[in-house]
């Protein structure tokens, strides 16, 4: 009879080393398991994909997408779960410890402005990091006539009377006094 409890006890040893080992394993690779961390076993997302769902709905955010990409693993359901909705949930906090936040400004899906197609110089450098935002007295040149301007004009004269000129050059210097002016009274 004792030796069928050294026997019990030894199994029993060796059930927990055997567990106790392979547990381990698992935890020493640093990151749990996607399909752990959400709650679900996540489909194969590309890039491409969430890139064609972007461009589809601008407005929501890539992590939105992703995350519902994740979990449908197709663009037609997550397109229709949009234009039914008009909206995707947020993904929970675990998605952003598997999946880190991804930046919204490098997008390719974000359309292009006339003034990047115009410079190629600037495409080959890369973005400059120190670049200030640029605001609208700074985009329209409009820093020297910022402090002359007068406070309290009426609406009506904010925007000026658009008058049709004879030349296109006129209409365009036109639209652009009009621009300044409108500017500048909602700097006020």
């Amino acid at each position: 009879m004792g030796e069928v409890v050294n026997v019990i006890v030894a199994v029993a040893v060796i059930i927990l080393v055997v567990r106790w080992a392979t547990s381990g394993s698992k935890e020493s690779s640093g990151a749990p398991s996607p399909s752990v961390v959400l709650g679900f076993r996540p489909k194969n997302v590309t890039p491409e994909m969430v890139e064609t769902v972007h461009s589809m709905f601008p407005d929501i955010p890539s992590d939105n997408i992703r995350y519902d990409l994740l979990k449908t693993g197709s663009v037609e359901v997550t397109s229709n779960k949009i234009i039914e909705r008009g909206f995707l949930p947020a993904p929970p906090p675990a998605y952003y410890r598997v999946y880190p936040r991804a930046a919204e400004p490098s997008s390719p899906a974000q359309p292009a402005t006339p003034a990047a197609n115009n410079s190629n110089s600037d495409a080959v450098a890369g973005p400059s990091k120190t670049k200030k935002p640029e605001n609208l007295l700074t985009r329209y040149n409009l820093e020297a006539r910022a402090t002359g301007t007068s406070i309290g004009a009426a609406p009506e004269e904010v925007g000026g009377k658009a008058v049709w000129e004879d030349s296109p050059e006129k209409r365009e210097a036109s639209l652009r006094e009009r621009k300044a002016r409108m500017i500048l009274a909602a700097r006020e």
